[in-house]
C-alpha cells in the first residue's frame, strides 16, 4: 500500500461513481492525447488506461505513488512522468486534454500552467476545492469573480459540472469539492497583448474594493481615466471589457 502526504495535499478519490462521472464527462469531447495530473492511488487511472486509441501519460511527483502505480498497473510504464506538473515541459506535440483530482494546495498554480499551455490544451476536467471551482466559473458582478475567473475565461469556456462530497475521498478533506470543465474557446481574445491583459486584470483585482480609476491609475493617462467605465470596480467588468481597455493603456517605455 501507500501512505498519504499532507505536504502534497493528498486526498485520494475512493468513490467509483465519481470516477465514472469524471471519465464520462471527459469522453464528451473527443481527444487522442491525454495527461492525468496526480494519479495518486490510481482511482481514475484504472479507467483512463482502458480508453482505446489514446496516447496516455500521467505526471506524479510522489515517488512512493510512482512505485505503487507501476506495481498495480504495469502497463503504465513509460507513460509515467515522475515530476511536478509545475516543472515539466509540454508533454505532447499538438492538442491534448488534461484531467485530474488536483492537489488543492497548488490548484491555482496548475491553472496558470494550463494557461501557459493554452494553445494546445483543448479541454481540462479537474477536481478543485469547491470555493476555487466557483471562483474560476464566476461571472462579473459576483463577489467570487476575480483574477482567476477573468484570466481563465478569456481563453476557455468554463462549465461547473458537479459537486463532490467529502466522504468520496480518503482521508476526507475539510472542504467541499467540485469538478469543472474548461473548453478552449474557438475565438481568440481581442487585446493589445497578453502581457497587457494579465497586468491590467491583476492590478485591477489587487485593490478590488477601489474604483478602477484608483486601482489602475498608473496604467492609463489622465485623459483616458475620465471615461465612465473607470467608475466601476474590477468585479463589475466583463472579460471583454478588460480586453478592450488594454488598447487604451499607456505604451510602456522601450
Amino acid at each position: 500500500m501507500y501512505t498519504l502526504k499532507k505536504s502534497l495535499g493528498q486526498h485520494f478519490l475512493k468513490d467509483e461513481n465519481i470516477c465514472r462521472k469524471i471519465v464520462g464527462a471527459l469522453q464528451q469531447n473527443p481527444f487522442i492525447q491525454l495527461l492525468e495530473v496526480g494519479p495518486g492511488g490510481g482511482a481514475l487511472t484504472k479507467y483512463l488506461l482502458k480508453l482505446e486509441n489514446i496516447d496516455f501519460k500521467a505526471v506524479e511527483l510522489d515517488e512512493e505513488k510512482v512505485v505503487y502505480l507501476l506495481n498495480i498497473f504495469p502497463q503504465i510504464k513509460n507513460k509515467l512522468i515522475h515530476q511536478s506538473l509545475l516543472d515539466i515541459e509540454k508533454p505532447f506535440q499538438g492538442k491534448f486534454t488534461v484531467v485530474g483530482n488536483f492537489p488543492y494546495n497548488i490548484s491555482s498554480q496548475i491553472l496558470f500552467k494550463i494557461l501557459e499551455w493554452k494553445e494546445d490544451v483543448e479541454c481540462m476536467i479537474g477536481m478543485f476545492q469547491k470555493e476555487v471551482a466557483q471562483r474560476i466559473a464566476a461571472k462579473e458582478g459576483n463577489k467570487t469573480y476575480g483574477v482567476l475567473s477573468a484570466l481563465v475565461q478569456a481563453f476557455f469556456k468554463v462549465e461547473y459540472l458537479f459537486e463532490v462530497n467529502e466522504n468520496s475521498f480518503f482521508p476526507p478533506p475539510k472542504v467541499k469539492s467540485a469538478v469543472i470543465r474548461l473548453l478552449h474557446k474557438t475565438e481568440d481574445p481581442i487585446f493589445r497583448s497578453e502581457k497587457d491583459f494579465f497586468l491590467l486584470v491583476k492590478t485591477a483585482f489587487n485593490q478590488r474594493r477601489k474604483t478602477l480609476r484608483n486601482a489602475v491609475r498608473d496604467l492609463f493617462d489622465d485623459e483616458v481615466l475620465t471615461d465612465e467605465i473607470f467608475n466601476k470596480r474590477a468585479e463589475q467588468l466583463t472579460v471583454r471589457e478588460f480586453e478592450g481597455l488594454t488598447f487604451k493603456m499607456k505604451v510602456p517605455d522601450r
